[in-house]
């Protein structure tokens, strides 16, 4: 019994039960929202996580951008230098058939100097990928053509030049299965970009040193 109402006590204790369920409905409702969001959130981060192949295929893609990165900018450096000191030398050549006559032999003996120089910067080239690869060995066979073109200058300051004029046709002619390689690579990675796959269109000769191959994939496949 109440000593105030004289009601007995149990009919005050509802109230207070009331309240304390209520509480513990609020908790146990925020608990289980609780455990789920994280439930969620670890079932989205194993989902949303990559394999190891991915990884693996995406460290490779981003190892192989970083260093085709890394090339271009060596070989824009490599093709300044060098076009510094081409451009004289083609120059001069072009001047001494406008006018008719050779430069002094000592003279062209020291542009085929420097040619040997220049066409030894572009030997044992490092592999990139195939825009490098075109955009070097265009490089290197303008190098190589430019280098017989002084050669040629040579001959016409010397007597008895039947075996250095056979020399220098072939010569030549490596260079121009160099130069046909070069096209055909960039032809292939064109077939490639437009959908048609691989295209090999390179010269059946046994190769030149320094010439592009085709690259193995078959014809009219792949990308």
């Amino acid at each position: 019994m109440s000593p105030k109402t004289g009601r007995p006590s149990y009919l005050l204790d509802p109230p207070a039960r009331k309240g304390s369920a209520r509480t513990r409905l609020v908790a146990g409702i925020a608990a289980a929202a609780l455990a789920t969001g994280l439930l969620g959130g670890l079932i989205g981060y194993s989902v949303g996580r990559p394999s190891e192949t991915e990884a693996s295929i995406a460290q490779l893609q981003k190892a192989d951008a970083e260093r085709d990165a890394q090339q271009i900018i060596e070989l824009t450096d490599l093709a300044h230098r060098t076009g510094d000191e081409l451009s004289p030398i083609l120059t001069a050549i072009r001047q001494a058939s406008d006018a008719g006559r050779p430069p002094e032999a000592a003279q062209v003996g020291k542009w085929q100097q420097t040619m040997r120089q220049l066409t030894e910067r572009f030997a044992d080239p490092p592999s990139g990928t195939t825009a490098t690869n075109v955009a070097r060995g265009g490089l290197r066979s303008a190098v190589e053509q430019a280098a017989i073109a002084v050669d040629t200058l040579a001959l016409a300051t010397a007597d008895n030049t039947a075996d250095e004029r056979l020399t220098l046709a072939a010569r030549q002619a490596a260079v121009a299965v160099t130069t046909w390689s070069v096209a055909a690579t960039q032809l292939d990675q064109i077939n490639i970009d437009a959908g048609q796959g691989h295209q090999h269109v390179h010269l059946d000769t046994g190769g030149a040193d320094g010439a592009l191959t085709p690259d193995g994939a078959a014809e009219g496949h792949g990308g």
